[in-house]
């Protein structure tokens, strides 16, 4: 990893990268960066190489060959140690792993982020909260929505439809 700033230029290095990460939109929810989602897990940059940790937020996910072009891209313009991308399955990936910005950024967006949870005596409930209105009152039309990892919800309120990033 080549860095002209003084430090440690694996330190300074695996910084530059997080920061290139951070610029990479997702591609199939664009408001927020790879980094905010939680899809990039890590990265360890040496003299020799520098290595991409990838978690997809679903197994099959179809960007995520997308997204490792991305990454490729973004940093060839900033270094030029050998790069390797590594899709990580295990743990799979969790909305959890969300940033807190980033789900505010997503209701912004019009999509709701993943549901707070109510607990009822038995069971818990999802509470799915419309990004239009801030309504609750809303019902799912379809559990798979443009992808995967998104479902399709209406606000029974403002007669919104939004897609919904499922919780997992």
């Amino acid at each position: 990893m080549t860095d002209n700033s003084h430090g440690d230029p694996d330190v300074m290095g695996t910084i530059a990268v997080w920061r290139a990460l951070g610029d990479i939109a997702d591609p199939e929810l664009p408001a927020v960066s790879i980094v905010e989602l939680g899809i990039a897990r890590g990265v360890a940059c040496t003299s020799n190489e520098c290595v991409v940790t990838l978690t997809p937020t679903y197994t099959g996910c179809p960007a995520i060959r997308a997204i490792e072009a991305d990454v490729r891209s973004a940093l060839a313009k900033i270094t030029n140690a050998p790069l390797r991308v590594v899709t990580l399955l295990t743990p799979p990936w969790s909305s959890d792993w969300i940033a807190p910005e980033a789900r505010e950024e997503l209701a912004r967006y019009g999509v709701a982020p993943p549901a707070r949870v109510v607990q009822w005596s038995d069971r818990s409930q999802p509470v799915i909260d419309c990004p239009n209105c801030g309504s609750s009152n809303t019902e799912e039309l379809s559990r798979f929505g443009s992808t995967a990892c998104k479902a399709q919800y209406r606000c029974r309120d403002c007669r919104e439809p939004f897609e919904y990033v499922k919780a997992h």
